[in-house]
């Protein structure tokens, strides 16, 4: 390789390697830095330095000529090595560049890449160099296919469905095998056929930034499935490509199939922590170019942890606030995403590790960004510490993945609460969202999640069973909230299994009836299982990837989904973008009405009945609020929701005529697929009887009467 080894100064911004005038611009930030080299890295592995001579704002610069798309190079950097101060220059270490828009190879030699001898914060520098045991960033050209059109789903239309980029299609029998587990098996029409199918509007994809395993996944042989293990923000991992280097153009591929489909797709982003772990982990970038301006420290030199994960990105520094706009930027214009759910969302909010600020710069540069404003934001609002824990503190802008839906609903059906707070989840949870100039939709309503039970599971295990994860049981949270209706884990009993059966058509139910915005977990709708694992971060194996052979159960629970969810796509009051007030609508009315099984409205002293375990909403369709695309307002049937969590059957009295003529079944989880057991009318004050542990869902078609 001959290149120029003295390159023009270029510019220092945008960060990044960017082909220019017959060459490449590299622009790195490194301010501790004596000296910057770009190392240009052959086929055969040998390496050519450059040293970038221009320092800008601490980014080092220079446009190097001869170099073109595809080269493979990293950093070195040349500058003090003082632990205590948390700087950790080093430049026998080859850094992969922040602003790298792929990645090639892995992590292959933990030692080789240990910054330190001994010890993090005693130990001199390490001397052995990193090149062979570390990945490369490689130069790309912008441009690729056609993302398409956005689909922009109004976010009170929007069912998002949680899943894996490999696991979804690892084992899809329709899906061509070099295909599965990529990008390009999840465009993959029989993939996006299950998708429309169903009724999902939006896919939130767990990460897909290029991640590397922890060091204690790598000690052990085992490997991070998830990805919650971030190596860079704007690459596309490469482990999801089909075929090795074409990642970015397979991503836009896979992005502009869902787009045709009419279906959105969030990221799961992790700007909270990287790969590289606390000071005992390894030097594979950020921490190499500049560890003090990217992570929190404690005096001392070592790390401030508020994420479980060894390091904390420092969400005040100015350094890390750029990236993570530029990384969010690049994801939503050059490579088409319509939104990003953000992992541990509350690090983002504490500068500093101080308390929580929705007003931090960090959150702020990305509610004022005039892309970034216009995506679908969604926290997970909590971090690994109690301080952290800010569901319902988010800003005006952000939706949020609310986690006391998830708890109330799962206590609920298992008989452990009473009725006061499932009636906020039901309605929108306004306790948390109105005063904020929120919408209900801006709760992200779930039931599972990626960590946790599955569905299956959650009905069918009271203890976890994470024996295969290698860490005795201790990991995954104890706090399940589940009931395994009579037995633990796998049974024959006929009994166990068709209450399981019930139970999960309850949950999946109340999920989609809610108002608010529903998630689902992939699989659940296929009946999977992971036999008692909830935290399978580490299993890429059957455990973790969904199953196509679709049982009776299995056929039946899918049937049961669609049917819900075409309901609440075709019913605007069930998924009102406002939070219902008890304003009198045209009908004579109020929005919405809670009833006791006596057919009378719920006093004041019956929220506080802990043992109470019936409820039933009125939810008056005359005027709902929602507005079709163009902006005009539009009404619907009123509904009756009747959930019963009681271990024996209820007589319940049926509302009288104020709420209409006659009461239409639509759903009822007593039935495999929720087709109404009984069909035909009912009407005012009739007494039907819900059996154990049931829900039913009514329309009601005419306007209630003239009040």
């Amino acid at each position: 390789m001959a290149v120029d080894s003295s390159p023009l100064a270029g510019r220092p911004f945008p960060l990044g390697a960017h082909p220019e005038a017959g060459g490449v611009r590299f622009a790195v930030s490194a301010a501790p830095a004596d000296a910057v080299e770009v190392c240009l890295i052959s086929e055969d592995g040998s390496e050519e330095r450059v040293e970038l001579t221009e320092r800008t704002f601490g980014v080092w610069h220079g446009t190097v000529a001869g170099i073109t798309p595809g080269q493979r190079y990293g950093y070195r950097v040349h500058g003090p090595y003082d632990p205590a101060r948390g700087l950790r220059c080093n430049p026998a270490k080859l850094l992969v560049d922040p602003y790298a828009r792929q990645i090639t190879g892995g992590l292959s030699d933990l030692g080789a890449a240990l910054g330190y001898v001994d010890d993090p914060m005693l130990g001199p520098p390490s001397p052995v160099d990193s090149l062979g045991s570390v990945p490369l960033s490689v130069v790309t050209s912008p441009g690729g296919p056609d993302t398409g059109v956005k689909p922009d789903v109004p976010f009170q239309e929007a069912v998002v469905y949680e899943l894996h980029v490999r696991g979804f299609t690892r084992q899809h029998p329709d899906v061509p095998p070099h295909l599965r587990g990529t990008y390009l098996g999840l465009a993959h029409p029989a993939v996006i056929e299950h998708l429309t199918r169903l009724g999902v509007t939006s896919v939130e994809l767990l990460p897909v930034h290029a991640f590397v395993d922890e060091p204690a996944l790598i000690r052990g042989g085992r490997h991070n499935y998830w990805g919650y293990s971030p190596l860079n923000y704007f690459a596309p991992h490469p482990g999801y490509a089909a075929e090795p280097g074409r990642e970015v153009e397979e991503f836009r591929t896979m992005v502009a199939a869902l787009h045709a489909a009419g279906i959105e797709v969030l990221l799961d982003v992790v700007f909270n922590h990287t790969c590289e772990g606390g000071p005992e982990g390894p030097t594979l970038s950020y921490r190499g170019l500049d560890a003090p301006g990217y992570y929190l420290h404690i005096e001392g030199g070592g790390t401030l942890d508020i994420t479980g994960c060894g390091n904390t990105l420092e969400a005040g520094s100015p350094l890390v606030v750029r990236l993570v706009a530029d990384s969010l930027r690049y994801w939503a214009t050059e490579l088409g995403v319509d939104g990003f759910r953000f992992d541990l969302a509350s690090t983002l909010g504490r500068p500093g590790g101080g308390r929580f600020d929705r007003a931090s710069a960090m959150l702020t540069a990305i509610t004022s960004d005039p892309v970034l404003s216009r995506c679908k934001l969604i926290a997970e609002p909590w971090d690994a510490t109690g301080d952290g824990y800010r569901v319902g503190d988010f800003g005006v802008q952000w939706a949020e993945w609310n986690g006391r839906y998830r708890d109330t609903v799962r206590d609920f059906w298992r008989g452990h609460t009473g009725v006061r707070d499932l009636a906020y989840r039901l309605s929108g949870s306004s306790d948390l969202y109105a005063d904020d100039l929120r919408r209900p939709w801006q709760s992200i309503n779930f039931v599972t999640a990626h960590d946790g039970f599955t569905l299956r599971d959650l009905v069918s295990y009271n203890d976890k069973h994470n024996e295969a994860n290698g860490e005795d049981n201790r990991d995954g949270t104890n706090d399940n909230r589940s009931w395994n209706c009579g037995a633990e884990g796998e049974t024959t009993d006929p009994e166990v299994l068709a209450l399981r059966r019930r139970q999960a058509r309850n949950l999946l139910a109340t999920l989609l009836l809610s108002t608010g915005t529903p998630m689902l977990t992939a699989g659940d709708e296929l009946w999977r299982t992971q036999r008692g694992n909830n935290n399978a971060y580490c299993l890429d194996d059957e455990t973790s990837w969904v199953g196509w052979q679709l049982s009776g159960d299995g056929e039946s629970m899918l049937a049961f989904a669609r049917r819900v969810i075409a309901v609440r796509a075709g019913s605007p009051a069930l998924r009102q973008p406002e939070f219902f007030d008890g304003r009198t609508t045209p009908s004579g009315a109020p929005d919405l009405v809670w009833f006791r099984a006596d057919g009378e409205e719920m006093a004041e002293t019956d929220w506080f009945d802990e043992g109470r375990r019936f409820l039933g909403m009125w939810i008056d369709g005359s005027t709902s609020l929602s507005r079709t695309r163009e902006g005009e307002l539009v009404s619907d049937d009123s509904w009756l929701l009747l959930l019963h969590s009681g271990a024996t059957a209820l007589p319940v009295t049926l509302p009288g005529p104020d709420y209409g003529s006659r009461f239409e079944p639509v759903i009822d989880s007593t039935t495999a697929d929720g087709a109404p057991a009984k069909a035909g009318a009912l009407f005012p004050g009739r007494v039907v009887t819900l059996p154990a542990r049931s829900l039913l869902l009514l329309r009601s078609p005419e306007s209630a009467a003239s009040g």
